[in-house]
């Protein structure tokens, strides 16, 4: 979960990047591939990149519906990877991310566990994300483990990665479905070892010395729930960085410590989907 400051609201660690009129031109017509942080930090380059995804429909066994977006890569079949949004909600930052997997030869499927549209303002944020039902969230996530691992072009290998709150509900899809890697961006892990006895993935995560919510002493916490239940397969990174590192748009972005993350992400993705 976040806090009101939590997500990316406040100060910057460092600059984000910036396209010129030139980057947007080429990108636009399709001429020029940017960095993602570019892209990211963008919002017409943000909203161009999420375009290209489509909508698909989840529903779960009593009946609720998600519309969830898919991107698709060019070479198929191929792995798949769950996307779980800030508490923002699903919105052009988190859909260009999606289509930056596919360009990296994953099917990446955007969900929406809010069903409305994305917060701008923190206590915006704050009543989408208090008006998640637990319960109905996990039943989305597992049929859409279930679609992936079902779907036509796919290789039946399904990874899961979410910041902020979506961080957290990554674990918790790890923890109710079975999937083959998890992801967390400094999201909530605040469990028991009774809690992470049902992992059976490989996880990673990633997390700031600076963040004041999902701290030190919850994450060691985390570890040592991990380590009773006998789960050995995790990974446990810590930047010199705030809440948030990872996103462009907010204000405690980190050029270098959200690079680095994204290298780590992408290596555990390729050797755990592949």
């Amino acid at each position: 979960m976040c806090t009101l400051d939590g997500c990316g609201v406040n100060d910057h660690l460092g600059p984000p990047p910036k396209a010129t009129d030139e980057d947007r031109r080429l990108f636009l017509k399709g001429a020029v591939a940017l960095p993602l942080a570019v892209v990211l930090a963008d919002p017409i380059l943000a909203h161009a990149a999420g375009s290209m995804l489509e909508p698909v429909t989840i529903t779960t066994p009593g009946g609720e519906k998600m519309t969830a977006e898919i991107a698709m890569p060019a070479t198929l079949p191929a792995p798949t990877v769950i996307l779980i949004h800030e508490w923002w909600g699903l919105n052009d930052q988190i859909r260009a991310v999606a289509a930056e997997y596919a360009k990296q030869g994953y099917i990446a499927l955007a969900v929406d566990l809010y069903g409305k549209p994305p917060a701008t303002t923190a206590d915006g944020a704050k009543a989408l994300m208090s008006a998640v039902d637990p319960a109905i969230a996990t039943e989305k996530l597992q049929e859409s483990v279930k679609f992936l691992k079902n779907h036509k072009d796919s290789t039946g290998k399904v990874g899961t990665v979410g910041w902020c709150f979506g961080g957290g509900w990554s674990l918790n899809t790890g923890l109710a479905a079975d999937v083959d890697a998890v992801v967390v961006y400094y999201g909530n892990v605040k469990k028991t070892a009774e809690q992470v006895s049902t992992l059976s993935a490989p996880l990673m995560g990633h997390f700031g010395t600076l963040d004041k919510s999902i701290n030190k002493p919850m994450v060691e916490g985390f570890e040592e729930s991990l380590k009773e239940a006998g789960k050995t397969d995790y990974q446990i990174f810590w930047y010199e960085a705030d809440h948030a590192f990872a996103n462009p748009t907010g204000g405690r972005y980190d050029a270098e410590d959200a690079m680095l993350a994204w290298e780590r992400t992408m290596g555990f993705f390729d050797t755990h989907l592949s």
